[in-house]
């Protein structure tokens, strides 16, 4: 969980120690209608998520034995596979294969269905990504379970703010739940599971602890977003919810369904070492506050480089560490700053970014990164170096 204001990023599975056609109803207002029919079509695809981890210690306790974790997840295709949370499944991970993440010892997994809820079903895990936080599972024995359908993936960029959100999950164990709010902002660019940023969907439906995984649906009854987190004060929802976006869902799937892990995290966790350019761009431009920004005349984009490993590639290249700070509201922001506007000619808004280009890049590769500094830009080429993981 992430600290912040006096809030707490909560991702949203109960641990425990134990457009498709919409068929109308008759009766209510029209908002009412629309939520009742969202609910019966897309209601069936969403299922509970139980994952049970058996401790290894021999002095385990009879209360320490078992981890109970509980989300949800939903149909997201027509071959029967089911779109969740990394997080939810996270405790269940053992040995990945190219084709599937083999269970860990003693993990179970398993999912219910709407119609069926005392039924569990045992489910694999075919892909992760845990960059966005998502995790792909399928049916252990199709013929077995419901079919339901798939719910159909929106297209998350054409959200627009007040417009109708709608959640279906299991918070708190409580079984095909529905919760119905309004889509509260978008972009809401928050650090994920693994310190990747995530454009998130910000919703006002109610979303709790297992919650995480299952769909946000517009009125038309597409999934626009995956429910993974809140920001509250006490653990509980607050009125801030916040979802994976369907784009991103939709971007990922290809990579999911091929089977093991993906995504930037996961392809630096399996280097045992990795060309750096060895310094840290812990802030984004826009994270500075408006009247600081226009003070030193920052540039519209970029991100801030806040540390340099010392005689590491960046250093001899010229780019430099802040060494002054201002407080903003008790917060501290670097000011005789290197400003990374661009690397390779592509523009630079977020870390990410510059992952992105390091991590398709060798050893010995150069790399030319436009930098920003008291108001003018110049272009730095950097050569990479492998730089043994952990070490600056």
């Amino acid at each position: 969980m992430l600290h912040g204001a006096g809030l707490v990023l909560v991702l949203l599975a109960v641990v425990s120690a134990a457009g498709c056609a919409i068929s109308q109803p008759t009766e209510g207002l029209d908002d009412e209608r629309n939520t009742i029919a969202v609910a019966r079509e897309a209601g069936p695809s969403v299922v509970s998520v139980r994952v049970s981890r058996t401790a290894e210690e021999d002095d385990a306790g009879p209360d320490e034995m078992t981890e109970v974790i509980g989300g949800s997840g939903f149909v997201v295709n027509d071959e029967g596979q089911i779109i969740t949370n990394f997080h939810v499944i996270a405790a269940t991970v053992g040995e990945a294969k190219e084709d599937r993440i083999d269970l860990a010892p003693g993990a179970t997994l398993t999912v219910s269905f709407l119609g069926t809820p005392e039924v569990e079903h045992d489910v694999r895990v075919v892909g992760a990504n845990p960059d966005v936080d998502l995790a792909l599972l399928e049916l252990v024995d199709p013929a077995a379970a419901p079919d339901p359908g798939p719910i159909p993936l929106g297209d998350s960029d054409r959200l627009q703010v007040g417009q109708k959100a709608i959640a279906i999950g299991n918070p708190f164990g409580l079984h095909s739940t529905v919760t119905a709010g309004i889509v509260s902002a978008l972009e809401r660019e928050r650090p994920g599971l693994v310190g990747i940023e995530i454009p998130y969907i910000q919703t006002d439906a109610a979303i709790n602890p297992g919650n995480s995984g299952g769909p946000l649906l517009d009125s038309s009854g597409e999934a626009v977003g995956v429910n993974n987190a809140i920001l509250a004060p006490a653990g509980t929802f607050a009125g801030i919810g916040l979802a994976v976006p369907s784009n991103l869902v939709a971007e990922a799937m290809a990579e999911l369904r091929a089977g093991g892990f993906s995504g930037l995290a996961a392809a630096a966790a399996q280097l045992p070492e990795r060309p750096r350019m060895g310094m840290e761009v812990a802030l984004r431009v826009v994270d500075y506050p408006r009247g600081l920004r226009a003070e030193l005349g920052l540039p519209e984009h970029g991100v801030v480089v806040t540390d340099i490993s010392a005689d590491g590639p960046a250093e001899r290249a010229g780019i430099r560490r802040p060494e002054n700070v201002v407080l903003v509201n008790g917060r501290a922001f670097p000011v005789d700053i290197d400003v990374i506007t661009h690397i390779d000619g592509q523009r630079v808004t977020r870390p990410i970014d510059i992952q992105r280009v390091i991590l398709g890049r060798e050893e010995g590769d150069v790399v030319t990164l436009r930098v920003w500094r008291d108001g003018t830009e110049r272009e730095v080429e950097v050569a990479l170096e492998i730089v043994p993981l952990g070490e600056d």
